[in-house]
């Protein structure tokens, strides 16, 4: 995906849709690192807004060394020279920069707030960044498990299994009151259970691959990702 952001003048569809698609996923993380440097709520915004612009126009991820992976570290690092020279820019408060590549949506700009509010006092910026990382990374793996469920027409389906992938307010239902629910036997149940679990598993691994360059490298980013989940 990053590769393919830096392709813009051959393929510039390809590049807006990779784009769009690595702003929406680190914008939170990196909200959250500007709001732990005593930023404001309207003025982070503005300045990670800011710092997509800047991203874009100097395209700056096309410098990411591909044999160092970890595009989110790549990312985290110019962000915080971004930061250091933003007195320096008169263009940083003011939302995109002029710019209107990246909608700010108000239902995910609150999200980002909330998760910062629930990990300020006990993170430092960094891993207020590492867990808002992970976060992103399990909302879209559920996006993306959803959309699949969803075009084999298994909707219900997977309302009713997520709560067996853990991160919700309580545990989830029996087998027995679910195959009831369900009309299904538990036998049954426990099987589609386990396939949603892989198949999970399966979409974490692929959103975390597409930004590194190997295999290796993917399975340490898995790792630090299911650490990261651990500790939070």
């Amino acid at each position: 995906m990053v590769l393919a952001a830096g392709r813009g003048e051959a393929e510039p569809e390809v590049a807006q849709a990779a784009l769009a698609e690595l702003c929406q996923i680190y914008w939170a993380p990196l909200y959250s690192f500007v709001r732990s440097r005593g930023y404001s709520l309207h003025d982070a915004q503005d300045l990670t807004q800011s710092f997509f612009a800047y991203l874009i126009e100097h395209k700056i991820y096309i410098r990411v060394d591909r044999q160092k992976g970890r595009f989110r570290s790549f990312l985290l690092a110019s962000l915080k020279n971004f930061i250091a020279h933003a007195a320096d820019r008169e263009q940083t408060l003011k939302r995109g920069g002029g710019q209107h590549f990246l909608p700010l949506h108000e239902e995910h700009a609150e999200q980002a707030e909330s998760l910062f509010q629930t990990h300020s006092s006990t993170s430092s910026g960094d891993r207020l960044f590492d867990r808002s990382w992970a976060a992103a990374l399990v909302a879209a793996g559920l996006e993306r498990l959803a959309a699949d469920y969803k075009g084999e027409s298994k909707e219900k389906l997977i309302k009713e299994l997520r709560p067996f992938l853990g991160g919700g307010a309580g545990p989830p239902p029996t087998y027995a009151e679910l195959s009831v629910r369900l009309g299904m036997s538990e036998s049954t149940l426990r099987s589609h259970v386990t396939r949603l679990r892989a198949r999970y598993r399966e979409v974490l691994y692929a959103e975390v691959r597409r930004t590194v360059e190997t295999e290796a490298q993917a399975q340490e980013e898995l790792h630090e990702l299911l650490r990261v989940l651990t500790e939070s």
